[in-house]
Order: structure tokens, then sequence, then C-alpha cells
């Protein structure tokens, strides 16, 4: 069973990344002004962001099961719209109708991922989810640029359509024996508050907060690091690979036993700190060797961080409010995507003060959670 929910998690993922490459051409090629363009880009991540909450609260209400082949299937439904949207404004509709039923899905399947793993390896658990994260990030982009410039952006997006219904479909069989019925009149009711007020579920949601934050500035200045060097634009994708490559190593060998064996907030701490650390790199860097070697501690980084977050949130919620902890946590990897590319363009920092800006902001909160880490509840 956990393996088919990676499986979910992968392609969840899988549909995120496909976006990246070729969103903004799609909408550029529908007529949108340079403004309608951007927020065709952004709009699905303000949505994912209340599909997350939403899913959370309907996840301890009513169980992942339900949650997750709802989120599958009014997904794969989305997607066949973008055959639909031939002008700007279907565009905008069809992308907050993606966005926020495509949110259903991870809070679920995260939270039957966590519900179904024992204590002692919930570490090691979500470092084998971040691979398929990891891989997502690797194949999806690559898998839309080729298939696109062949066919069109909708036909993409109609394959992934596939995927989604038959996961969907595969889910009603293969996850119903592990479904828990949910009692309403027994649930569990916690003040969104509560959350706020425990420092390992206001770290965790910090943490998702800043690690996508840095993937937004990764994605809006790298590309501009690179053309300002000189080199040719596929250096950017060999860039972002060689991150992603590295992560899903981290994940994969046994050097995932560390989050079983180290308290999850000091393999935070270090990985956002190495994240910093090569966001100063990239900076200062003036090769091609160097910025392959500060994406390469990137891609550490992003290892030691994405597990650590999951085991945080793990510890210190209970299996009644987990699914609206999830839903929080995933709204903040959402606002992330877009406060990093979006605060770092309204700044006008330029492209070595948008990586030192960030790279010392990483880096802050990494020595604060430090700093702090007795404070939270394991």
């Amino acid at each position: 069973m956990k393996k088919f929910i990676y499986v979910i998690v992968f392609f969840s993922f899988f549909d995120l990344f496909t976006q990246l490459p070729v969103m903004s051409t799609f909408a550029e090629s529908l007529g949108a002004s340079a403004f309608i363009t951007g927020l065709a880009v952004g709009m699905y991540s303000l949505s994912n962001t209340f599909g997350n909450i939403i899913s959370g609260f309907l996840t301890d209400r009513r169980g992942p099961y339900k949650i997750l082949i709802a989120g599958l299937f009014t997904t794969g439904l989305a997607l066949l719209l973008y055959t639909f949207a031939d002008a700007p404004i279907m565009l905008l509709v069809v992308r907050f109708i993606h966005g926020l039923v495509a949110g259903l899905i991870v809070p679920a399947a995260f939270t039957f991922l966590a519900n179904e793993t024992e204590q002692e390896k919930r570490g090691k658990s979500s470092a084998i989810s971040g691979a398929f994260v990891g891989i997502a990030a690797i194949t999806g982009p690559a898998f839309s640029g080729i298939l696109a410039s062949r066919t069109s952006v909708p036909f993409v997006f109609n394959i992934t359509a596939a995927f989604m219904l038959v996961l969907a479909f595969l889910s009603i069989f293969i996850l119903k024996s592990t479904q828990i019925k949910k009692d309403s009149s027994t649930s569990v009711h916690v003040p969104i508050r509560t959350f706020f007020k425990n420092a390992g579920t206001l770290k965790a949601f910090i943490g998702a907060f800043f690690l996508m934050f840095s993937q937004g500035a990764i994605a809006y200045l790298l590309p501009l690091k690179v053309q300002e060097l000189g080199f040719d634009s596929r250096l950017s994708g060999t860039l972002m690979s060689t991150f992603g490559i590295v992560a899903v190593l981290v994940f994969l060998l046994p050097t995932n036993r560390i989050f079983d064996r180290v308290k999850p907030i000091k393999t935070l701490a270090l990985g956002i700190g190495l994240m910093g650390l090569s966001q100063l790199l990239i900076s200062q860097a003036d090769s091609s060797t160097l910025l392959y070697m500060a994406m390469s501690c990137y891609g550490f980084g992003f290892a030691f961080l994405f597990p650590s977050l999951n085991s945080l949130l793990i510890d210190s919620t209970t299996v009644e409010v987990r699914g609206k902890a999830y839903g929080y946590f995933y709204a903040f990897f959402s606002l992330g995507v877009v406060a990093g590319s979006s605060i770092l363009g309204w700044l006008s920092l330029g492209i070595t003060g948008g990586f030192i800006f960030t790279g010392i902001l990483l880096l802050c909160f990494a020595c604060i959670t430090l700093i702090n880490r007795k404070t939270v509840t394991s």
C-alpha cells in the first residue's frame, strides 16, 4: 500500500513540475499580456493553498481515503480542461480550478503515509517520499518541455490527466482495505491557533515556506545568472538536474538512516543552512564549475530539509489532527513558491543581491532553529 502512495506522491508533484517550462509560453500563445501571463503562472499556487487547507480539514473529518480519490479524479478532469482554454480569461479559470482540486491530493497522501508508518521509521519513510518528489522534479520539466515542442501544451496535460484518472481508479481497490471510518461525533476539534503555538508544527510550517521560497528564488534568478555569465540556457536545466540527482541519491542510499537516528530539528537546521550557503555561493560564482558545486550543495540541503520537516510534523501531531497539520504545511509550501519570485522581483535587488538576500535569510532561520531547539515538542 505504501508503495502505491509513493506513486501517487510522484504523479502529484509530476503534475506540478510539468507546468513550469510551458505555462508562461502557453499563456502568451493565447494572447495574454505580461501581467496576465504572470497571473496565470501564479494562479495555480494561489488556489492550491486553499486546496491544501480544505484537504486538511476534510482528511481529519472523512479520512484520507475519500479525499485522496476525490483529488485524483477531479485533478484528472481539471487537466482535461486545458484543451478548452482558448483565451487568457479561460486559462485563468482553468488554472484556479486545477490548483484548487490538486491541493486535495498531497495532504491526504502524506497523512496516509504518516498514519501507516512506524514511529521509528518515519524519517526513512519521509526520505523515500522525498526521493519521489525529487525524481518528479527531474523528469517533469524535461517531459513537458520535449513533448510540448513536438505536440502541444494541452496534449501534455492530457497525458498527465490519464495518469491521474488511472491512479484514482486503482486507489478505489488498493486503498479501500486500509481506510479508517471516521465518526464525526467523536472528531477532535483543534483551533487553528494551536498549530501555531506548538513549536514543532510552527517550525515545520516556516521551514516549508523557506524551502519553497528558496526554490522560487532559484527558479527566478538562476536562469538570469547563467545568462549573465554568458552560458547557454541549457545550463540552467542541467544545474537543476544536478540538484535533483544529488537529493535523490541522499534520499535512497543508506544515508537516509540518519533521519531516524538524528533529531529532525538538527537535520532541519543543517539542511536549511546548506541551502542558504549554496545561495551565497551562486551569488559569487563566475564559472560553470562553481555553479555545479553550489547546486550540489543545494541538493544536499534539500535532501536533509524535506524529510526533517515531515518527521518534525509527525512528531508534533497526533493521528486525529494530522490531516489539518499537513493541510497548513503544504499551504505554506504553495505560499513560499509565490513569495520567492514575487518578493525578490518587487525588491529589485538584482541577481547577486537576490541570491545574497535569500542566503542570509535561510542562514538566519537555521540559527534561530538551533538556538530554540530545546523548546520543540517531540
